[in-house]
């Protein structure tokens, strides 16, 4: 991989602020320039050391960078591609982190043929969102979902697996709508899920649940305080996958429902000792 000289993050809040914190501490670029609309964001990332120049907007930002990073929301990432497509130097690469993917890679698609890009997503995060909770670990042995598009070509693939590396975290190279099938199911659902628990909880005028509530309720019901806007942007952008990982859900409960109702204690014993495997042998396979 040619090495970077200079990297421009476009979006400074969690994902971006640590990207920008695993690069500077793995030395992958040597200068790093980063855009935010919110400009309280850019200051404190300068003077916090997260960034080494603030740019004045995403032409700026993007006009002399090696490879840029897009970290914002996904509605967000296709009006920025779309901005930045006249800026960007031959042999550029744009490398975004939304979280879905289909869109995404599809606007890449249009991006100018001297342009190279990769639509990427790490596997990580918090149910909290800012530049304040940033840090250089967020990435380290969480996947990091690649997807290819008509602007990847041998040297977009090799530098967006180093790059992916050198944060610490797993390259996995997936089609587009693999990808959003995929994470609608382990990511999606599980915030809907963990909603949908806080709602059949705590929206009751009984008190006892929320008294009661504790390590376990705490463990499932944490994405429920995830932020909504950027939540509502991935499951309007992936609304079918979601639609349909919502049915799976339903039909897994409709099944464990059944056969509670006729007290079928040995199929419910034999369902849940084999879902209780499953989910063991997927920790067991998990990278440490």
């Amino acid at each position: 991989m040619t090495p970077i000289t200079q990297l421009a993050i476009l979006g400074l809040g969690l994902m971006g602020g640590s990207f920008a914190l695993a690069a500077r501490r793995a030395g992958l670029a040597s200068f790093i320039i980063g855009y935010d609309p919110q400009r309280d964001v850019m200051v404190r990332a300068v003077t916090d050391g997260v960034i080494e120049q603030a740019a004045s907007d995403p032409h700026d930002a993007v006009r002399d960078a090696d490879v840029v990073v897009l970290a914002a929301p996904v509605r967000a990432i296709l009006q920025l591609l779309d901005e930045i497509a006249p800026c960007l130097r031959p042999g550029t690469l744009v490398l975004d982190l939304g979280s879905t993917k289909r869109d995404i890679v599809a606007r890449m698609n249009t991006l100018p043929r001297h342009v190279r890009a990769v639509g990427g997503h790490p596997m990580c995060g918090k149910e909290v969102a800012g530049l304040r909770h940033a840090e250089a670990a967020l990435f380290e042995n969480a996947p990091f979902a690649l997807c290819a598009t008509d602007r990847t070509d041998a040297v977009a693939r090799a530098t967006a697996e180093t790059i992916a590396r050198a944060l610490g975290a797993r390259p996995l190279w997936l089609d587009a709508a693999q990808h959003d099938t995929a994470v609608a199911l382990v990511s999606h659902l599980p915030y809907l899920m963990s909603v949908a628990l806080v709602a059949a909880a705590l929206e009751t005028e009984d008190t006892a649940p929320a008294q009661l509530a504790s390590s376990g309720f705490r463990d499932t019901s944490r994405l429920a305080a995830s932020n909504s806007t950027m939540m509502l942007d991935i499951l309007l952008t992936n609304r079918e996958a979601v639609l349909n990982a919502i049915e799976n859900a339903m039909h897994a409960l409709r099944t464990l429902s059944a056969l509670l109702a006729v007290e079928d204690e040995a199929a419910l014993r034999a369902r849940l000792e084999a879902l209780a495997a499953l989910r063991r042998a997927w920790a067991e396979n998990q990278h440490p």
